[in-house]
């Protein structure tokens, strides 16, 4: 019997469904070697047979199975049957990309609600800087209670956030308990809402009660913060009242989850409870 005509290079392209760019480059990872090559002239012709193992490259590839791990499955598979112990293998390995990837998506989900919810502030409190007084509703936290210096907070915020993560709730938050300015063992807690309670080791979770507020947003660079105080500060003593511990900071606007962003453009509520 005649042996069946060689596919040229282009004709095997076009037979096999692989690009002549992929044949070249299976051809040089000795995957699809064609049946003959001219020296001379280099010409590739491929036969019946090369068409086989062109159809089991292109189903392993869909299967975004390795080049590598295809070089093996040609050496050692004659059957499908021989293939359950490769394909378990790499069907592990795609889970664990999976999880990986899903791991991303959440994250990504975080910055994105999170620049989301910061637009939604910025126009919210677009305009208003003047001295308010507002009723403060409830507000299940998570607190970190520290003793350090004020540019420590942050450290305490990425504590709460790294282990709660996905359970937050709204905006950033510190709480100091100071009646006084303090410089390395200022007593304060960093704080994030969060969506239900529970327990976690070190942090304190609990329900902050509601009050009474003199309240004042603060537009810029938190070292800046002490003008707005001095404002506020004045206000209740004016009106002769008295203010409770924890006082509150709230940061509507600070560094993103990504870019520090810029200072001049941070909104930070100062909240000053009012002893009933």
């Amino acid at each position: 019997m005649t042996e069946p005509a060689p596919f040229s290079i282009g004709a095997f392209s076009r037979a096999s469904g692989l690009t002549v760019k992929a044949l070249r480059h299976y051809h040089e990872r000795g995957l699809l070697v064609p049946a003959r090559v001219d020296r001379q002239t280099g010409y590739r012709a491929y036969s019946q047979a090369n068409l086989d193992t062109a159809a089991m490259i292109r189903a392993m590839r869909e299967l975004e199975v390795p080049l590598d791990e295809i070089a093996v499955i040609l050496a050692e598979c004659r059957e499908d049957q021989d293939l359950l112990v490769y394909l378990k293998r790499h069907k592990a390995h795609l889970a664990t990309k999976l999880e990986h990837y899903q791991g991303l998506v959440g994250r990504i989900d975080q910055v994105i609600n999170y620049e989301q919810e910061v637009q939604r502030v910025m126009q919210e409190h677009h305009g208003t800087r003047e001295i308010a007084e507002r009723e403060v509703e409830p507000v299940l936290v998570a607190g970190l209670r520290m003793k350090s210096r004020y540019s420590d907070c942050g450290s305490g915020f990425a504590q709460i956030a790294k282990r709660l993560g996905r359970h937050i709730a709204g905006k950033a938050m510190c709480l100091y308990y100071d009646g006084e300015y303090r410089e390395d063992d200022a007593d304060f807690e960093p704080c994030f809402p969060i969506r239900k309670g529970g327990q976690a080791e070190g942090l304190d979770i609990r329900t902050l009660p509601g009050c009474r507020c003199v309240t004042l947003v603060h537009p810029g660079p938190y070292d800046t913060l002490k003008y707005s105080y001095a404002k506020v500060l004045a206000y209740a003593n004016d009106k002769g009242y008295e203010i409770d511990l924890p006082t509150r900071e709230v940061y509507l606007k600070g560094p993103g989850m990504i870019f520090k962003g810029n200072p001049k453009k941070y909104l930070t509520e100062i909240q000053l409870p009012i002893k009933a």
